[in-house]
């Protein structure tokens, strides 16, 4: 899923300076910044496939700060160009940033700005948004980053509309997108807009990815707040609403506990986790219901009742919106994976039945475009739509481990974890 407001006035009324040419693709890159990430629009417009019919772009790789660049593994990297070459390009891509929580070289936001002013097309890949945010590009627009990031985006730039529901959003002259793979679908929706559905399907198939993929980030959503609610006073309500998840309250209830207004509250909430409170307890709810789905026999009837829904029906409807299935298919699926009591080993030399192959899904991970074994994924957790009566600007922050500032906070996640089980592939 994709967002796509090209038609923006100020997108529209921005001309290409006479010295730029659309295409050359500058490659803004730090040091710090993650080796897969930064090569993916290296692969995608450094290489030419015009045998394929995929028409040619001039790469140009610039050093967003002085060298050598370190990258994943300790790697050292060497630019061909500074930040001066950019002043050719048409279009200019920040594939990552370093940290989300430090500001980018001054020089590079400068030569941003002026790009943009110019006419190029400006690009951020996951963190990279983060670097489009701090040159006041992304000012009053709409943008996305990696679900796991989009909570910070949207309390360090509160001027940002982020949602971190869409795998990309093309704003016209100004694109964002989600995390690894994610990158790959902006890149090649570039390519489609520049030259057509027919080069980016033949650009699809030499990379051996789906030309357009479906849905957004809200399969790949995990249940976790940021550390530093630990500290504010609405952290008591928080813990209060995750302990009575069996319990029907709504979002004025938490907004009485916390003596505030429902509207104060909201803003309150909001600007903490990036998330809104409905949104934020309907995906708590549906998380405690694949627990019970995972873990226990009750029926979805009484699964529905232990999770605070008001009818199964509202259940089935916010669960399948949520991870593509209906509660029973996903425990039949669950079960299925799962070894059963007294199951012996097949075909391995200790008799018992035939090994059964490794099932084959998409992957639900950002970082991983591939297919990987279903039974060795971790459960998704995702959004709610924005169908169910409150701003879809934003959603809950994801688990620690890729980026600064973001820890499992223990008032939230302790005991809480999910169970090993299928990611539900629709």
């Amino acid at each position: 899923m994709s967002h796509d407001s090209t038609t923006a006035p100020e997108a529209a009324a921005r001309k290409l300076s006479g010295r730029r040419r659309r295409e050359i693709v500058a490659v803004l890159l730090f040091s710090g910044g993650p080796i897969f990430e930064s090569s993916i629009p290296l692969s995608v417009f450094g290489i030419d496939r015009q045998d394929a019919g995929v028409p040619r772009y001039r790469l140009l790789v610039c050093a967003g700060e002085e060298g050598p660049l370190r990258t994943t593994g300790g790697l050292e990297l060497t630019a061909p160009h500074g930040l001066e070459a950019i002043s050719r390009a048409g279009t200019v891509v920040v594939p990552a940033w370093r940290s989300i929580t430090s500001p980018p070289p001054e020089e590079a936001l400068d030569a941003l700005r002026r790009a943009h002013e110019e006419g190029a097309r400006i690009v951020g890949l996951c963190t990279g948004a983060f670097v489009l945010a701090a040159a006041g590009l992304l000012d009053g627009r709409p943008a996305t980053t990696h679900w796991m990031y989009a909570p910070t985006l949207a309390k360090r730039y509160p001027s940002v509309h982020v949602d971190p529901r869409e795998l990309f959003v093309d704003d016209g002259d100004v694109l964002t997108s989600a995390g690894t793979a994610a990158g790959i679908d902006l890149c090649l929706h570039i390519v489609r807009t520049d030259h057509g559905n027919e080069a980016a399907g033949a650009l699809a198939r030499r990379l051996v990815v789906p030309p357009r993929r479906s849905g957004g980030q809200e399969r790949y959503l995990d249940r976790s707040l940021p550390e530093e609610i630990g500290a504010d006073p609405l952290a008591e309500v928080v813990a209060w609403a995750l302990e009575h998840l069996h319990e029907q309250f709504d979002v004025e209830t938490l907004a009485a506990r916390a003596y505030m207004s429902r509207r104060t509250f909201d803003r309150r909430f909001r600007s903490l986790t990036g998330s809104a409170p409905l949104q934020w307890l309907i995906t708590q709810r549906v998380l405690q219901a694949q627990r019970l789905l995972e873990t226990s026999d009750y029926s979805v009837d009484e699964v529905a009742g232990r999770c605070g829904f008001r009818s199964p029906v509202a259940l089935r409807g916010h669960f399948r919106r949520q991870l593509g299935s209906s509660p029973a298919a996903y425990r039949a699926a669950y079960r299925a994976r799962r070894p059963q009591p007294g199951d012996n080993p097949g075909a391995n030399g200790h008799g018992g039945k035939p090994d059964k192959p490794v099932e084959m899904a998409p992957a639900q991970g950002p970082e991983t475009p591939g297919p990987v074994p279903a039974q060795s994924r971790r459960t998704a957790a995702a959004a709610a739509s924005s169908g169910v009566g409150a701003s879809a600007a934003s959603m809950p922050a994801g688990p620690a481990g890729h980026a600064e500032g973001f820890t499992h906070s223990d008032a939230f996640a302790q005991g809480r974890a999910s169970l090993p089980g299928p990611r539900t592939a629709p």
